[in-house]
């Protein structure tokens, strides 16, 4: 009887304590993702490519009333993915109230940093097709994923301040912001303007009970379902729902919600969109998709176009003393963030499918940004692990 609870904490001790820590651990959040992605594209590239492929466009069950998402697919990155943003955006939120990025300079300096990291790979992909009849692709080299490119910078642990990863999140949020706000613009075929005001009417409901100091939660979680659904039959993405709703979050009560949705977010949404998301299976003919405009656009970009504009923008804005950097970021830290950046995957592979209309230019356009997606997470890896120190 004695040797029982001896025999449990040695069991504790060997196996469940590993696994609590590495749960614990930031990299974990990354070591998954990536590996989630690799067996993907491992599954998708071999005899069980049509089976596994298939499972993510499964049609599932619909209403001719009630317009939802209908496909696996499209249920993980129109409806989970919400819950995503949603905690993202209560981040940046605490953040720009009482965080790192408090004080105007502070705060100004990711959205500088994001307009230059939009517009210079916009430029880029466009001197490479402009003059062709891929040139609608422009914006897909835009966007920076925000949970690939944090996930790849968890895998630096401590060696990296904190500041660098709320930088790079909001960063990550306004250039998905700005990526949505041209789909709305330039790709989305058809808004639906009713849609888009009964949303406005939820988000003015939302203000109110800021107003009144309304906290309880029940009315914060009715109205975020209403404001997701009247967003996603807009014909806008319907993930910006997620970020609107977390700065109609009471400031007290933004911890708890953090704690809540940290797990089932990052240890069980996250993995599944890596999986359905990178289910592409590579073409035969490689060789001729890499040498395609649309590959060399979208993936210089990326890889290029996005480090090059945030520091060069974040550089005037500096020296021009519109912003400052974060307390304890450096410039190497900003260069590699740059670098990590250039991880586009979610919104990239998005706009691919809006700005082209035929599935072989998808296609190139997917491989390109896998592509440029891998090599920027490599490079920017190494590079803030070479710079950066181990913290004690």
């Amino acid at each position: 009887m004695l040797q029982q609870p001896k025999q449990l904490s040695n069991f504790r001790q060997k196996f469940l304590s590993p696994v609590q820590n590495f749960f614990l651990d930031s990299k974990a959040i990354g070591v998954i993702l990536i590996g989630c992605t690799i067996i993907s594209l491992l599954l998708s590239n071999t005899g069980w490519s049509n089976a596994y492929t298939s499972f993510w466009e499964k049609e599932l069950p619909t209403s001719a009333t009630v317009h939802l998402p209908h496909s696996i697919l499209h249920f993980i990155n129109d409806g989970l993915m919400f819950f995503f943003f949603l905690l993202v955006g209560m981040e940046i939120k605490r953040e720009l109230l009482i965080g790192e990025l408090s004080s105007i300079k502070k705060s100004l300096l990711p959205v500088i940093a994001a307009l230059g990291g939009m517009m210079v790979p916009a430029l880029i992909y466009t001197a490479w097709c402009g003059h062709t009849p891929f040139y609608k692709g422009w914006g897909i080299p835009m966007a920076t994923d925000i949970a690939f490119s944090l996930g790849v910078l968890s895998l630096l642990g401590n060696r990296i301040p904190a500041s660098v990863r709320i930088f790079l999140t909001a960063l990550a949020i306004i250039d998905d912001l700005g990526g949505i706000l041209t789909i709305a613009v330039f790709y989305a075929g058809n808004l639906n303007f009713t849609y888009l005001g009964l949303a406005g009417i939820i988000f003015g409901l939302l203000i109110v009970l800021n107003l009144f100091k309304v906290t309880q939660t029940v009315f914060h979680i009715g109205l975020g379902l209403l404001l997701w659904y009247f967003v996603y039959n807009s014909g806008v993405h319907a993930t910006i729902a997620g970020v609107i709703l977390a700065f109609t979050i009471p400031l007290k009560k933004i911890t708890s919600w953090e704690h809540f949705l940290h797990y089932p977010v990052y240890f069980f949404i996250m993995p599944l969109f890596a999986l359905a998301n990178t289910a592409i299976v590579l073409p035969a003919h490689l060789q001729l998709v890499l040498s395609s405009e649309i590959h060399q656009g979208i993936f210089t970009g990326l890889l290029l176009g996005k480090p090059i504009g945030i520091y060069l923008f974040s550089l005037i804005a500096v020296k021009f003393k519109l912003a400052s950097l974060p307390d304890g970021m450096s410039w190497k830290h900003l260069t590699g963030m740059g670098m990590l950046a250039g991880i586009g995957f979610t919104m990239s592979i998005f706009m691919a499918t809006l700005a082209f209309a035929e599935e072989e230019q998808q296609l190139i356009a997917k491989v390109a940004i896998l592509n440029a997606s891998f090599v920027a997470g490599i490079v920017g890896y190494f590079y803030l692990r070479q710079k950066s120190k181990v913290k004690n």
